[in-house]
């Protein structure tokens, strides 16, 4: 059993018994939705989301607590020479996000969203997964559940993100432990790997999914050693947000890494989460096709923090308040198509 009192079994309990979307909010919007003063359809995927906001908070769409939850862990795999950043550069990160100097910070003010950082045991790095597990079940298992808090506080729109020196290798081995094919095709530059780094990064992704491959058929079991603690926290912070039906916005590669775990232990887990955009990371279009799902921007942008995540709650919000806000016909005193 974990610190925090829940093995791995109470996860996949969870996992298991998820609550489903309230459909008698999501037949009230769609009927609104059919009164307001614009074709149908006319506001295109706009309208989808007011729905989905709907039907995951069982209300009419509104976004009044936004929050952007960025999770912050360090890897053992950065020994490999898989990034020519040292680890120290999480933390200092951090601290930056704190003193509101970094993008995130600009994105929450212009989108008028709240920030919060989890700080996970920086100056404890998890274990080098080319050659040990990451984390055992209790730390793991601890790791998760700490995330779970990060929905309380009464948010109805959680924004995950990440910042984590390494971390982008440790998406790909998820990845490429999920989905096959080779390594190649999941390693991707991250903060700026190439030449003899990038080849480091792709060795040690192989190597670590050689090592593991016997005991990744189990979602959580892959997630305790091919992962890290942002994401088992990423993960914990998704599955509390379905358990508190508040939607979720995901963030970049690595957030869908964290994602793709609960995907895998079941394909509907996924279903109160939108994608807040694609990212520059070459595999990350094909991660978001194997969970089905379609990002809302694709801006090139290949940072983390949130920042895609967050920008996309800006999209969220204007959907919520053309739902809401818009007149109907019969308000307006706008004739109708016969």
């Amino acid at each position: 059993m974990s610190a925090s009192g829940m093995p791995f079994d109470d996860f996949r309990d969870l996992l298991r018994n998820m609550p489903g979307p309230d459909t008698a909010a999501l037949a009230a919007a769609r009927e609104r939705d059919a009164q307001l003063t614009k074709p149908l359809g006319a506001l295109g995927r706009l309208e989808e989301i007011a729905f989905w906001l709907a039907a995951w908070t069982g209300r009419s769409p509104q976004v009044t607590r936004p929050l952007v939850a960025i999770f912050a862990g360090n890897h053992g795999v950065t020994a490999q020479g898989v990034t020519p950043y040292p680890p120290s550069v999480t933390a200092q990160m951090v601290s930056n996000f704190a003193a509101g100097g970094a993008a995130i910070n600009q994105i929450c003010v212009a989108h008028d969203l709240g920030l919060k950082i989890f700080d996970l045991a920086l100056e404890i790095p998890t274990g080098d997964i080319s050659v040990e597990a990451a984390m055992d079940e209790r730390t793991c298992a601890a790791t998760m559940a700490f995330g779970m808090e990060a929905v309380a506080g009464g948010t109805d729109l959680l924004c995950i993100g990440e910042m984590g020196i390494g971390n982008t290798t440790i998406a790909a081995a998820i990845f490429h432990g999920l989905y096959g094919g080779s390594a190649a095709d999941w390693v991707g530059p991250g903060t700026g790997s190439e030449g003899e780094v990038l080849k480091r990064k792709i060795a040690a992704v192989e190597a670590a999914v050689k090592l593991h491959k016997p005991h990744l058929g189990d979602p959580l079991e892959l997630l305790r050693r091919l992962g890290g603690r942002e994401l088992a926290a990423m993960a914990g912070a998704i599955l509390a947000a379905r358990m508190e039906r508040i939607p979720v916005l995901i963030d970049g590669y690595v957030a869908t890494a964290a994602a793709a775990v609960l995907y895998a232990a079941n394909p509907r887990a996924l279903d109160h989460c939108l994608i807040g955009h694609v990212s520059a990371e070459p595999g990350h279009m094909a991660a978001i096709e194997k969970l089905g799902k379609t990002p809302l921007l694709a801006l090139g942008m290949r940072l983390g923090e949130g920042t895609g995540a967050a920008l996309a709650a800006g999209i969220v919000k204007a959907a919520a308040l053309c739902h809401s806000g818009m007149a109907t016909f019969a308000d307006a005193g706008v004739t109708t198509k016969d």
